[in-house]
């Protein structure tokens, strides 16, 4: 079956880039690869401005990962718009490769074999077909953001499981401030640091990254309305929804708004 379509390619390497769209071309003759990227902060601005169908993203790449570079393209996507279908291109790495078999995200080896890409472009062509017969554009889209959202949340590689976190260290000049988490309202990634606001105003940088914090919180209690951006659920005191379908909440006590990314939305799905 061919189905005309579209795609954009980000691989840091040009000769597999090249490879890769020698073979989707002999495979796909109808598929239309829009542009190519070296980079994960290219491909997000390529694919806002070509929508493509269909993403075939380096899982390694300067700058962000493929991982990385799709959860940004999520939060920026239209709406309206179907999320494009993923494709990681990936070295051998059998804990990759189990990831996403167990999230059913489709992947490619390098290098690229032409009868496994084949397996892919059937699937590819099979999702397209029935996207273009399904009934709306949110159900459409919502089954890659499931998948994209597990793969964002899986724990590293051989990561034994923690007790929840009851406490946070954390340097504050030449002193260690230890912070209750049942103090903590809000954690913002910025930069190489983690931003955490405590109940009574007060806020501390840590150097752990906010997806290994995330690890040992729970998620009841935590939400992550962003990718750089948790909250405490109690803490939310409205969710406002604009005429573009985009959420945005506010905490307690704050005058700010802040955004919910669409990646994260689900979470408020009785709204």
């Amino acid at each position: 079956m061919n189905t005309t379509a579209t795609a954009l390619i980000a691989e840091d390497e040009p000769l597999l880039a090249q490879a890769l769209q020698r073979e989707l071309s002999a495979l796909w003759p109808d598929l239309r690869v829009l542009a190519t990227a070296n980079d994960g902060l290219s491909a997000v601005q390529l694919a806002l401005q070509h929508h493509p169908d269909v993403l075939f993203f380096d899982i390694r790449m300067p700058g962000q990962s493929g991982l990385e570079a799709a959860a940004e393209l999520a939060e920026e996507w239209p709406e309206t718009q179907a999320f494009p279908l993923l494709v990681f291109v990936t070295a051998y790495d059998q804990y990759a490769i189990a990831a996403f078999e167990a999230q059913a995200v489709d992947y490619v080896l390098k290098p690229v074999r032409a009868d496994r890409l084949a397996q892919t472009v059937a699937r590819l062509q099979k999702t397209l077909h029935l996207r273009h017969h399904a009934p709306n554009t949110s159900d459409k889209m919502d089954p890659v953001l499931q998948q994209l959202r597990a793969l964002l949340s899986a724990p590293p590689e051989a990561a034994k499981p923690e007790a929840p976190l009851q406490m946070i260290q954390a340097s504050v000049g030449n002193q260690l401030r230890m912070i209750p988490v049942a103090d903590v309202m809000q954690l913002e990634a910025a930069d190489k640091y983690v931003r955490v606001f405590s109940r009574d105003g007060s806020e501390v940088l840590l150097r752990t990254p906010l997806k290994e914090l995330m690890q040992r919180l729970d998620p009841q209690v935590f939400w992550q309305i962003h990718r750089g951006c948790v909250v405490r659920a109690t803490a939310i005191e409205s969710v406002t929804r604009d005429e573009s379908g985009r959420l945005s909440l506010r905490l307690k006590g704050r005058s700010e708004k802040m955004s919910v990314s669409r990646l994260y939305a689900h979470v408020f799905k009785a709204m």
